[in-house]
């Protein structure tokens, strides 16, 4: 795509780096047969090659945002299954990361969408603020048709009828390796999962240390930044990342960083990119080399194969997962090692609608795209639905009544860990082995 900056415009890093990426495109259009909003929605500017030329358009003549272009890229679900699908490599996250961080700058949303976005980005990275407010919700759930905006709605139907204790697990600390240490990894805890279901870092943290890795939990770790990243909020994405990257480099002796929630691991694998041009340009490129999503180190230290559990596990790749990390096998190598039975949906690299912040703020097309994933998850008939991330397991949770685990919740009950909570009472008549 020819493309026509000034020279003073590539002087900005963001503006050179988006050149380079929309000079990539050939107009081919490969995109919109896997870009989940055209599927729903059917409009071309809907599509990841529309977004390209609205946002051509807008750099290029270094103008603010206007509305029609902000509500188009405001429905981009980030999944980047048009990354897999480009045969020219268009590597359109960079592109619609530096749009949004324009959109941000330059326009004035409606006074409901400064107030939401400013709400979420104030409480979901935080995980005390956010357990608050999901006790809150739970408490305003029988009002949600008196709320005024759709999305208020969406967001207290969202809320777990339930909520884990903290874990003590998320506290500052190592876990020694059982037996001879075979690695020394840290673990990113994150935010928002750690509020929903705390049992995920707790199997994390007991299959890691049965399989011979110390686990070091960093002082001062808090959100990775990708919340408010992919809301174009750049200064508060920065400096919530630049904390991630000092407490992870305060650990000495790394082999890896791991990570289980992939939404998170996209952007930490970024990170070498996000600080390039700044002072921590060395640190942020060290730990984007150490991250790696936890079935990539079980694929590592080799997952011990165990006995058929008779259990049929129908596995959701998240699209941070397969598309964002290009991790595709390893989740389903590690489960059926595992002894578990699984099956994949049809359109697997299509997007739940969960994609962070998505579903709260665009929940009529993020429910058509649960209801389309539902749909083929169910068609294959699963005891248990599994996924790598926490934001798809609420997505997909809420719309179906199989149990939603996270897949190393599964993979440490098969290996000696307890049976995990969300599927306690559920029949297994294929099961055969005692729960631990």
């Amino acid at each position: 795509m020819q493309t026509n900056f000034t020279p003073e415009q590539l002087e900005d890093p963001g503006t050179a780096r988006a050149n380079q990426v929309l000079r990539a495109c050939v107009h081919c259009g490969f995109c919109t047969a896997t870009c989940p909003t055209y599927q729903v929605l059917g409009d071309e500017l809907d599509s990841p090659r529309g977004r390209i030329y609205l946002i051509k358009d807008m750099l290029e003549q270094n103008r603010p945002a206007d509305e029609k272009t902000v509500r188009h890229l405001d429905r981009c679900l980030s999944c980047l299954s048009c990354m897999s699908t480009c045969p020219s490599g268009v590597h359109y996250m960079h592109l619609i990361d530096h749009a949004r961080v324009h959109v941000e700058k330059t326009y004035r949303r409606p006074w409901m969408d400064r107030l939401l976005r400013g709400m979420l980005a104030r409480i979901l990275p935080y995980p005390g603020r956010f357990r608050l407010a999901l006790r809150g919700a739970q408490l305003a759930r029988p009002f949600a048709a008196l709320m005024p905006d759709r999305r208020l709605r969406a967001m207290l139907d969202m809320a777990p009828r339930a909520l884990p204790k903290p874990s003590p697990n998320d506290a500052a600390q190592t876990f020694p390796a059982e037996g001879e240490a075979r690695m020394r990894v840290a673990l990113l805890i994150g935010c928002a999962q750690r509020a929903l279901d705390s049992d995920i870092n707790d199997a994390t943290i007991r299959l890691l240390t049965r399989l011979g890795c110390e686990v070091v939990i960093p002082r001062g770790l808090g959100c990775c930044g990708s919340l408010v990243h992919h809301m174009g909020r750049e200064g508060e994405a920065h400096a919530q990342a630049a904390a991630a990257i000092r407490a992870f480099t305060g650990v000495e002796g790394l082999d890896a960083i791991v990570i289980n929630t992939s939404g998170c691991g996209t952007t930490m694998k970024d990170y070498g990119h996000m600080f390039r041009n700044d002072p921590l340009a060395a640190e942020a490129a060290e730990v984007s080399r150490l991250a790696c999503d936890i079935s990539e180190l079980l694929e590592r230290l080799g997952v011990p194969e165990q006995a058929p559990q008779g259990i049929r596990v129908a596995y959701h790749a998240a699209c941070s997962l397969q598309h964002g990390q290009q991790v595709k096998t390893a989740p389903k190598t590690a489960l059926k090692r595992a002894g578990f039975e699984v099956v994949e949906p049809a359109d697997p690299h299509l997007c739940c609608g969960s994609a962070g912040t998505y579903n709260l703020l665009q929940p009529e097309i993020s429910a058509e795209l649960r209801r389309r994933k539902v749909a083929t998850l169910e068609a294959k008939a699963p005891e248990v639905i599994a996924a790598g991330n926490i934001g798809c397991m609420m997505q997909i949770g809420s719309g179906t009544v199989v149990p939603v685990v996270h897949t190393v919740e599964l993979i440490d009950w098969a290996t000696g860990g307890p049976m995990p909570r969300k599927l306690a009472g559920h029949d297994f008549p294929g099961h055969s082995r005692p729960a631990a």
